[in-house]
Formats: structure tokens, C-alpha cells, sequence
């Protein structure tokens, strides 16, 4: 069966350990060990594992690290990739309240490695998973209800302290700005829009296009405008003892009504829920909890909720719907199945689309 562009773990080793040897001049005896790749890391992003051995002074030194590659994919699930995105973002987040892992380099060459890459620290700590999903199987499933609780909201507080970000400052001016005369939410309609057109047959996603048309015709006004983490989910946290002590996967960032990211968080775990007729596990807060919560968390309502659980809905759908081509392309599906019309992310976005127009 065949299979997404796969890397050769050897050749990448010795690539590595040749460009961390002209990084780190003053080291003696560079050597990789352990190089691997994450359990269940999909598609979209290209994500390894290693140890980084080294002589400094005669003594000896590890570091844990990890190498984040744009996807070596002839059928990619995004239009682009900028790893220089996610790098500088979470070079910027270092000194702030939001907590990230220690970046180290980036590299935009596609000479060492074949691909743009950045190289960060490894932290010691548990991801909640997706696959299986981590209200049915892993460790939350081991937690007691009060722990459950208490990592939900961890996570929750480190995603709202992005919203308390200013967006304004300099250190953010990399992120990309609306076009004149466009809202931030303009903008993000226009760039799924694009998408669409650029990613799959608008004539087989009736549900998809109609969705955005009701988005783009309801439009609310005089909105706020914050930093928007993009894929805010517990799933791309890290935890310790159930305290968030990162927030990673920038791919999605943007600028826009931070209500989207509150959203977006409940939304992706009502799709691994409710999406699949899964019940969720004892002790993770409602929806209601968690938007009282955040408000409480960022001073101020959570206005137009209602709309950025439709627009959610509709982008987690989009995205399916393009993960499922891409396992078409690669023969993991049969071309027959409709399982990109179908999922659990059209099954939210029905339920949603009924509770708004009702």
C-alpha cells in the first residue's frame, strides 16, 4: 500500500549531525542516537525525535530535541507551510506568559535536509491523544475526574493567555496582516474560500460551500482583534502532572476575534466525542464551564460565540475533507469512499448548523 513520502532515518542521522556540528563549532564529537518519529503525528507536519550527544570542556553533554520539517508530500493537506512561522512564533512567546519550548535554530535552506526545519527542545511531558482519541483510550482515560478537570483547564488558561497578548507589538509584526480595508474575519473567510478552490471540488461538498456562505452573509462587527493560536486543542499541549507546560503547532496562527480559538478547543473535542458517538469522560468541563472560564480568564465575553462555533465546525470540516483526499491519493482509502463528504467533522458541523438556524 502505498504511502506518504517516507524519510530515510539514516541519511537524515548523518545530514543532522552535520549541520549541528557547523552550529555548534566549539563542540567536539557530535552524535545522534534515537532519532525517531512521534506516535500518531498524521500528515501535515514532519516531526522527529532525538537525542544530541557532544563533548564540551571534556564533559560530556545530552540534549533531547526535536526536528520540525516541512512535509516531504506530493499531496499536502495545507497550500503552504512555513515552519519560519512557527519558529519565530514561539521565539516570540518566549518571554511571555504563554509557555513554550526553548528554540534553538531554523533553518530555511533546503539544502541540509532536503526541506525547511527547525530545531527546539524536547520537553519532558504527556500530549493528550488523537488517534485513538483521548476520551476512549491513554492516559487522561487513567486520570480521576479532578484530574481531567483541572489539565482541561490548564490548557484552557495557557490558550487564553495568548488572547492577552498585544498583538500590536513589535515582536508579532511578522504575523500577516488583513489586506486594506478587510476585516481579520474577512480575511479568514477569503483564505477558506481559497482553500476550497484550491483543494477539492466545490460541486461535491454542497454542505461546505453552503456553510461558508451563511458565514460570509454573518458577519458580525466592531469585533476584537488578538493573536489567534489557529489548532488550539489540548492535543497540541503538552502536560505535566496535568499543567500545561507547552503550547505547540503554530501552522495556524493568525490574526483575528480570539473567540475563534475558545471555539475551535471545544468544537475539535466535540468532533472526537460527539462526531464518533463517544461519551466524554467524567470530569472534563462543558462547554458552558469553559466559556465561563475563558471569560473569566481574559476579562471579557465571549461574543459571537455561536457564530465561531459554526466557523469552527466548518474549517475542522474542510480540513477532514482534505485529509481524506489525501488518503485517497496515497490508496490508504479506496477512491470510492465517501468518507471526505461524510465524517466526524460534517457530523458537528450538521449538528451546529441545525442549533444556529433553528
Amino acid at each position: 500500500m502505498p504511502l506518504p513520502i517516507g524519510r530515510d532515518l539514516e541519511e537524515t542521522r548523518t545530514k543532522l549531525a552535520d549541520w549541528l556540528a557547523k552550529k555548534l563549532p566549539e563542540v567536539q564529537d557530535i552524535h545522534i542516537e534515537g532519532l525517531r518519529g512521534p506516535k500518531d503525528t498524521g500528515f501535515s507536519s514532519d516531526t522527529l525525535m532525538f537525542e544530541l550527544h557532544y563533548q564540551r570542556d571534556a564533559a560530556a553533554v545530552r540534549e533531547d530535541l526535536v526536528v520540525r520539517l516541512e512535509p516531504a508530500s506530493d499531496f499536502g493537506v495545507f497550500p503552504e507551510y512555513d515552519v519560519a512561522l512557527q519558529y519565530n512564533m514561539m521565539s516570540a512567546l518566549a518571554d511571555t506568559a504563554v509557555p513554550v519550548p526553548r528554540m534553538l535554530w531554523l533553518e530555511e535552506d533546503r539544502g541540509p535536509l532536503g526541506a525547511p526545519f527547525y530545531v527546539m527542545e524536547r520537553l519532558d511531558g504527556q500530549v493528550p491523544n488523537d488517534s485513538p482519541p483521548y476520551h476512549t483510550e491513554g492516559w487522561i482515560v487513567d486520570l480521576a475526574p479532578e484530574s481531567r478537570a483541572a489539565l482541561w483547564y490548564s490548557g484552557l488558561e495557557a490558550m487564553a493567555e495568548v488572547h492577552k497578548l498585544d498583538w500590536q507589538s513589535a515582536e508579532f509584526s511578522f504575523l500577516k496582516r488583513p489586506a486594506p480595508g478587510m476585516t481579520p474575519l474577512a480575511a479568514q473567510l477569503q483564505y477558506w474560500d481559497d482553500y476550497i478552490s484550491w483543494g477539492m471540488e466545490r460541486a461535491r461538498y454542497p454542505l461546505l460551500v453552503d456553510s461558508l456562505e451563511w458565514l460570509h452573509a454573518h458577519q458580525p462587527a466592531n469585533e476584537p482583534t488578538a493573536i489567534c493560536w489557529g489548532d488550539a486543542r489540548i492535543s497540541n499541549q503538552i502536560f505535566n502532572n496535568c499543567q500545561a507546560i507547552a503550547v505547540i503547532d503554530w501552522e495556524m496562527v493568525f490574526l483575528g476575534n480570539p473567540v475563534a480559538d475558545l471555539a475551535w478547543f471545544i468544537n475539535l473535542d466535540r468532533c472526537f466525542t460527539e462526531g464518533i458517538s463517544v461519551p466524554r469522560l467524567e470530569g472534563v468541563p462543558d462547554r458552558a464551564a469553559t466559556v465561563a472560564r475563558w471569560e473569566e480568564c481574559v476579562g471579557r465575553p465571549a461574543e459571537h460565540f455561536q457564530y465561531y462555533e459554526y466557523f469552527a465546525a466548518f474549517r475542522f470540516s474542510v480540513i477532514m475533507a482534505r485529509v481524506f483526499l489525501q488518503m485517497k491519493h496515497y490508496e490508504i482509502l479506496p477512491q470510492d469512499a465517501i468518507v471526505d463528504v461524510d465524517n466526524l467533522a460534517t457530523n458537528v458541523l450538521n449538528a451546529v448548523r441545525a442549533e444556529v438556524e433553528a
